[in-house]
């Protein structure tokens, strides 16, 4: 096969909301991917797309092209001496665990979950669960398919302004062709949790500064709709790489032996009430009360404690036809009274957020626009077909950005411009850059032009 495959789609972000149709085009070659970005007129523009992850707008181009890297999917060079891997853009998170972890070594940053492309994770810079930042601080090079410049490599070192700008740029400086990842090395398959409950948003805070534990990893449950003494309640995960000598002696034989585990289906189709006050307070019961009254160490494995919902294969489908929104900011440290304002304002309004989840963040990104910072990170999945929720996130907005703050842009599915430009303030400074690898504007998508990039 010579030719990239073309086909028209309708497309949506994973909350599927705001449908558009677009012509995509499957390039089985990294090749072909610098021409389509030099060769495309400006028109409707060029966006890339891995595995429809983004929870909004942001790899849909409405009557544009949208480049899939699926097919771009190969581990080009593995180097277990120096803990580095070379991949083309669309391997996953999920392929790469398969392939690192029973050799020991695992990638430093991942995301809650595994089926995001190595091209989508760095066009996202995207985070983990508390230490060492984000994904982008791991590259060690990637090449940069650009509209003006042709190809380039790009790094914190090599041509770092268009890197930093590719970091979080949401694919609008040009398309990933080839990335070279710094790895972790780990000596099981295994991770050691522990877990214990918060009986509010003020014991769960606490608990996560308590530098005691020391893992690399941390991130809560919250029940939203708890209210009161209780205002978000929490079951709190701590996670670290279990060592052999942690393993139960059934485990030692073949300690970084892997598995994704059983998957299951979501029905194909649900109501859109289904998620609604009343079934998501019973689940917040059952969820809190499950989960062990005073702090408890086990061992789980990697998949469980990281992407435990890629288990369960199309749970986006639960949230019903009209989809959902996830909102995601993150706020400095010493503004933890956002946080609680926006769980009073939930638990007041009974607005159900089937997932709530807080992790907190030690470093910020040098993405020009990229989320991570210093302070805490709240993540709600609402329906919406919830009366009232466009108003219930405008007030969101203006709390987070005047404490400084931010919205996360590969969740983000309605912020205004306005919004925007207040909560990241090296806008101008990736405009500039965008400029110059990109003056006629040819990478677009239906975000760049929500937000009038």
């Amino acid at each position: 096969m010579n030719e990239s495959l073309r086909y028209g789609k309708t497309l949506t972000g994973w909350g599927r909301t705001a449908p558009s149709h677009s012509t995509v085009i499957e390039p089985h070659r990294t090749q072909q991917i610098a021409s389509l970005v030099t060769d495309a007129k400006s028109g409707r523009g060029v966006i890339g797309r891995g595995l429809g992850r983004s929870y909004g707008d942001a790899a849909q181009n409405a009557g544009g092209a949208v480049v899939s890297s699926a097919a771009l999917d190969r581990v080009l060079e593995f180097d277990t001496e120096a803990g580095t891997v070379r991949v083309e853009p669309g391997v996953s998170i999920e392929s790469l665990l398969q392939l690192l972890v029973p050799r020991g070594w695992f990638p430093t940053v991942i995301p809650g979950t595994g089926r995001v492309t190595v091209g989508g994770a760095i066009a996202s810079d995207i985070h983990g669960k508390f230490r060492y930042g984000s994904f982008s601080r791991y590259v060690e090079s990637a090449m940069l398919a650009t509209p003006a410049l042709g190809e380039v490599e790009i790094s914190a070192v090599t041509n770092p302004d268009i890197y930093w700008a590719t970091s979080g740029g949401m694919g609008l400086t040009g398309l990933i062709t080839e990335a070279t990842l710094r790895l972790h090395p780990i000596e099981t398959s295994m991770m050691r949790v522990d877990t214990q409950r918060c009986v509010n948003i003020d014991a769960c805070m606490a608990a996560m500064l308590d530098e005691s534990f020391g893992e690399r990893y941390s991130v809560a449950w919250i029940d939203c709709l708890a209210s009161g003494a209780s205002l978000g309640r929490s079951v709190l995960e701590r996670g670290e790489h279990a060592t052999v000598d942690e393993l139960p002696p059934s485990h030692r034989n073949e300690p970084l032996r892997y598995s994704n585990g059983i998957r299951i289906a979501a029905p194909p189709w649900a109501p859109s009430g289904l998620l609604n006050k009343w079934s998501m307070k019973a689940f917040n019961e059952l969820w809190y009360r499950k989960s062990p009254r005073t702090l408890h160490r086990g061992i789980t494995r990697i998949p469980a404690f990281f992407h435990l919902l890629d288990m369960v294969t199309g749970f986006n489908r639960i949230y019903g036809t009209r989809g959902f929104v996830q909102y995601q900011f993150v706020v400095p440290y010493g503004e933890e009274a956002v946080v609680r304002t926006i769980l009073e304002r939930l638990a007041a309004t009974g607005c159900a957020s089937f997932l709530a989840v807080l992790k907190r963040f030690e470093t910020t990104s040098e993405g020009m626009l990229s989320f991570p910072m210093p302070g805490w990170t709240l993540a709600l999945d609402i329906p919406v077909a919830r009366a009232g929720l466009s108003e219930l996130f405008d007030g969101f907005d203006r709390l987070v950005a005047d404490a400084g703050g931010r919205v996360y842009l590969a969740k983000d599915a309605r912020v205004s411009p306005e919004m925007f430009g207040a909560m990241y303030h090296r806008l101008d400074e990736w405009r500039d850059v965008r400029a110059r690898v990109d003056p006629n504007r040819v990478m677009r998508s239906d975000l760049a032009r929500r937000l009038g990039l």
